[in-house]
């Protein structure tokens, strides 16, 4: 019987980059697509070698034409720094990318996994965040060109599963960390390890007293895997680590854990910056088993020894 054709777009970076690993030491074979803004070769040259492995350079605002099986549909800036960098690309990314990616799922009757985000729920009044919450999203603000363009994803998902019987997967990514993090990545957990690990004022916005929930990368890709192969399930399936930490808190679990003599210091809160982020888990519970298991300070520790090794060269 052959082996399941898998395409990943996004694959050479942060979560396409582990994803493929996951994918290819299943034993299938993985069509890894990047155009490299913000993947790198580095991601997946450990794979290059492997029958299995396969890179092409390419952008999904262009149509492709591939014989897969699966389709994982990660491609999209997704740290604020490098989304606002070029807005009109971001939401092309995520519009156009999702209808070339929906159109080749439809021609080639693939299954895919559209990756979507808990920036669909914007600065949320509900909390913590269940899949049946429409969300609370500026429409015209700096972020929207990343919330919004996710959202009509998730929307040409769901017409073309109803309108063309395309068999879909829609999952919101909540806050995602680990190792293959850019340098430069913007985020909050790689701004305080580079800047713990160079003693650098560790740069804190607003108070510090909002929170996010930080999922360590293996347990994120665990979850798209479940919900990939999981029948009858559509989505959207809420993925991330239900436990809530103050941005203060985590600033000094990084301080501790690296020894560093960085001190935090305060700059204004950016506009529409979520106060409270937090998934409601029980869906990917109840219907894919699935639950993170990397505590917060293991994962950091990880992370850090990357960055440390990173920030040696």
């Amino acid at each position: 019987m052959p082996s399941l054709r898998v395409l990943v777009t996004g694959g050479a970076g942060f979560l396409g980059s582990h994803l493929c690993d996951r994918l290819v030491a299943s034993g299938v074979d993985v069509i890894c697509l990047d155009n490299f803004f913000t993947g790198s070769k580095d991601n997946v040259a450990h794979l290059l070698g492997n029958p299995r492995f396969e890179l092409l350079r390419h952008d999904i605002v262009h149509p492709i034409l591939l014989e897969v099986d699966q389709i994982y549909n990660l491609a999209c800036p997704a740290s604020p720094i490098h989304y606002q960098y070029n807005p009109v690309k971001t939401i092309k990314t995520s519009v156009m990318g999702a209808i070339n990616m929906l159109g080749l799922a439809k021609r080639v009757r693939a299954r895919i996994l559209q990756a979507s985000t808990s920036e669909v729920y914007g600065d949320p009044k509900v909390h913590p965040q269940t899949e049946a919450y429409w969300g609370h999203v500026n429409p015209i603000g700096i972020r929207s060109c990343y919330d919004e363009g996710k959202r009509v994803a998730e929307t040409l998902m769901m017409d073309y599963h109803r309108q063309n019987n395309v068999d879909i997967r829609i999952v919101r990514i909540f806050n995602t960390y680990g190792p293959r993090m850019a340098v430069n990545d913007g985020r909050v957990v790689s701004n305080f390890i580079v800047q713990a690990l160079r003693n650098q004022p560790i740069t804190i916005y607003g108070d510090g007293s909002q929170t996010r929930s930080f999922c360590f990368v293996s347990d994120l890709i665990d979850g798209l895997w479940r919900l990939m192969n999981t029948e009858g399930l559509t989505g959207p399936v809420n993925i991330g680590n239900p436990r809530e930490f103050t941005i203060r808190e985590l600033a000094g679990l990084v301080i501790s854990l690296t020894g560093s003599k960085s001190e935090i210091v305060q700059k204004p809160l950016p506009q529409d910056d979520p106060i409270q982020r937090q998934p409601d888990i029980s869906l990917a519970t109840g219907k894919l088993g699935w639950q993170p298991s990397v505590a917060l300070k293991d994962g950091l520790v990880s992370t850090i020894e990357y960055f440390q090794r990173r920030l040696a060269v």
